[in-house]
């Protein structure tokens, strides 16, 4: 099973979990982060075992070509001496040690391949990791953001709310009947709104002396037609 298959399964199964409780988003995506280090850290440990194994792998490897290559210096010095009996000896052994160094090669090539893969995934769940942790802050901040909508939202549509305002109204149009007696009371008394009162006097000034100058012209016209009124009586004692 790769890492990537069995990282999978283990986040499926704790976000089941979660998700079945109702919590917070938050906490899925906290959870997800937290298997994918804990995974990125048991497969880096992993590798270094491999590691390991491989480079004592090539140092045997190594050991058994210096083998196979003795083996066939020992066989040409025996050939020189004149022994076939030694060389034919020694020719057996050097076919026996390629036989083995070529069954270690093969199993350092596949250890190789396998670290590489290894080494791939890694590199693979690495950038995952750091592409969830930039968007972790993104996601948190937008989940906050909804549940805060969310509670204004329903307090907008409360009814409580909704009975405030209507008293603000109930308020609001106190107040203006209120106003309205007070400009009632004012309507038809004193300056016009907006006039100067000084101006207002010299106009009443004005008409006054009008209406005493068309007196006196009516007077001058009727003459001795006007009654004379009586002397004031003296008054009793």
């Amino acid at each position: 099973m790769g890492i990537f298959s069995r990282l999978t399964d283990i986040v499926n199964s704790n976000i089941n979990t979660i998700l079945a409780r109702a919590e917070d988003p938050a906490k899925i995506i906290r959870l997800i982060i937290s298997e994918m280090e804990d995974t990125l850290v048991e497969v880096r440990s992993a590798a270094v075992r491999g590691i390991a194994d491989r480079k004592e792998m090539e140092r045997r490897v190594a050991g058994m070509r210096r083998e196979t290559e003795e083996w066939d210096r020992k066989a040409e010095l025996a050939v020189t001496r004149g022994r076939d009996d030694l060389a034919t000896g020694a020719l057996a052994a050097k076919a026996r040690a390629a036989q083995s160094l070529a069954a270690a090669e093969t199993q350092l090539a596949q250890m190789v391949e396998a670290h590489n893969r290894q080494n791939e995934d890694i590199g693979k769940l690495q950038a995952k990791l750091n592409d969830a942790k930039s968007r972790e802050r993104s996601m948190v901040a937008r989940h906050r953001s909804a549940a805060s909508r969310l509670k204004v939202r329903g307090k907008l549509y409360d009814e409580r709310i909704t009975d405030a305002f209507a008293r603000f109204e109930q308020v609001e149009r106190a107040l203006d009947e209120a106003e309205g007696k007070v400009e009632a009371f004012d309507l038809g008394r004193g300056a016009a709104p907006g006039g100067n009162p000084l101006e207002q006097e010299f106009a009443e000034m004005e008409a006054q002396a009008g209406v005493a100058e068309e007196l006196a012209k009516l007077k001058a016209r009727l003459g001795n037609r006007i009654p004379v009124a009586p002397p004031p009586q003296p008054a009793r004692a």
